[in-house]
C-alpha cells in the first residue's frame, strides 16, 4: 500500500491531498485569492492525515508540483515538502503543475488541452497535451496575440484551462477554441502522476531539487508608506 501526500501551491490555490495506490482518499484546498499558503498549508496537510486516519511516519512519499507557476507558492510548497521528506526519511516527488492541470478535463480523441498559468500582463505558461496526457509542446512563457496557437487552432478543437484563459479569450476569436473558465492546478490530478513515478522509481533529490519557475523572479515595487 503506497500512501502519497500530494501538495499543490503553484497558485492562489493551496492544496493538499492524501492518496492511497494512486486514489485520492482525502483531500482540502482553498483558493482564497490572497495566497495564504504560509498560514493554510501545514494545517490542510495536519487535516487531511487526520480524515484518512494515517500519521506522517506512515507516508511513502510526499509529491510536490513542481511549477511553474507563483514564484511565492512554489517557494512555500517546495520548502515544506523537503523539510518534511527530509525529517521523515522519505522520497520526494516532483509533479508538472501543467501536466496536472491538463487533467482536469476530458476530451475526445483529436482534441488538445492547453493549460495556461497567468504570468503577469499577457503573458502566460502553456504546454500542449493530447487526450492521453501526451506532450505535444513543452512548458514555455509567452506573450499572447491574436495569433497564438493558430498551429493547434487550425486542426482541430482546443481547450484551454487554468487562470490565464480569460485574457486570452479576449483577443482569440478562432472558431475551435474552447476556454474552460474557473479551473486551478489541485493535488487531486497530481495522485496518479506521484504514483506513476514512485513505482518508476522517478525521484528528486531532496537536499537539491528546486522549483521550476520557468522565469527569473521580479519583485514588485514596495507600496508607499
Amino acid at each position: 500500500m503506497t500512501r502519497i501526500l500530494c501538495l499543490e501551491t503553484a497558485t492562489t490555490n493551496c492544496s493538499v491531498a492524501l492518496s492511497i495506490n494512486g486514489n485520492v482518499v482525502a483531500m482540502q484546498e482553498d483558493n482564497a485569492q490572497k495566497y495564504s499558503h504560509a498560514e493554510r498549508l501545514h494545517v490542510f496537510i495536519k487535516e487531511v492525515l487526520d480524515t484518512a486516519g494515517v500519521t506522517k511516519d506512515k507516508l511513502n512519499a510526499i509529491a510536490v508540483s513542481k511549477g511553474p507557476g507563483s514564484y511565492t507558492g512554489l517557494r512555500i510548497g517546495v520548502s515544506a515538502t523537503k523539510g518534511l521528506c527530509a525529517a521523515l526519511d522519505i522520497p520526494l516527488i516532483s509533479v508538472d503543475t501543467l501536466g496536472a492541470l491538463s487533467r482536469k478535463l476530458t476530451i475526445n480523441d483529436g482534441e488538445l488541452i492547453i493549460p495556461m498559468l497567468d504570468a503577469r500582463r499577457m503573458e502566460v505558461y502553456s504546454a500542449v497535451f493530447d487526450n492521453n496526457g501526451n506532450r505535444h509542446r513543452e512548458t514555455q512563457a509567452q506573450i499572447l496575440d491574436e495569433t497564438s496557437f493558430t498551429e493547434y487552432l487550425d486542426k482541430g478543437i482546443v481547450h484551454f484551462v487554468g487562470n490565464g484563459v480569460e485574457k486570452f479569450q479576449e483577443i482569440c476569436e478562432h472558431p475551435n477554441a474552447r476556454f474552460v473558465i474557473g479551473e486551478l492546478p489541485s493535488s487531486t490530478q497530481m495522485a496518479t502522476m506521484a504514483q506513476s513515478k514512485f513505482e518508476a522509481n522517478d525521484l528528486e533529490d531532496v537536499a537539491y531539487f528546486e522549483p521550476y519557475y520557468l522565469k527569473d523572479f521580479i519583485a514588485g515595487k514596495p507600496k508607499a508608506k
